[in-house]
């Protein structure tokens, strides 16, 4: 059924007229032109769609558009503040976190979520909570790395 949805998305708000049980997937790279949050398996399963919406991470591949009405949707778009990046971002490269980059928008929405929930976590933990997030270039090591280096950094949190 057609809607009429309104959330905010990364900061600012938008009305999407659309099929309400489309995957919001769909539309941020499609009706928003957002392309940070990437398409790879198409069942939840891997990760590398994975945004914030109400300060959960979630796939969405597998997120009906209904369901953010009203929400804040944070993509990997909106991560960087006023041209600077994230404390996050930054470990990322600082660590070479990435090889193809495919993975790498979903895997720090993740860690973004998980550090505001756990600001110093031990790295068995950063293990545990990453580990749903593939990447098949096997970058892992150094995400992790990555992860529990921001976590030193002021502001990791916010």
């Amino acid at each position: 059924m057609k809607s009429s949805i309104q959330f905010a998305l990364n900061g600012w708000p938008v009305t999407l007229n659309t099929d309400d049980d489309r995957m919001l997937l769909w539309a941020l790279r499609t009706d928003l032109e957002l392309t940070g949050t990437k398409y790879a398996c198409g069942e939840g399963i891997c990760g590398a769609c994975t945004v914030v919406v109400a300060g959960k991470a979630v796939r969405s591949c597998r997120t009906a558009l209904k369901t953010v009405a009203g929400k804040e949707v944070l993509t990997i778009e909106g991560l960087a503040r006023d041209g600077k990046l994230h404390a996050l971002q930054q470990a990322f490269i600082e660590h070479g976190a990435f090889q193809c980059g495919y993975c790498t928008s979903g895997m720090l929405l993740t860690a973004y979520v998980f550090l505001r929930e756990n600001p110093k976590p031990l790295r068995e933990a950063i293990v545990a909570h990453m580990e749903r997030n593939l990447c098949r270039c096997g970058a892992h090591q150094r995400i992790v790395e990555a992860i529990a280096s921001a976590s030193q950094a002021p502001g990791t949190s916010s």
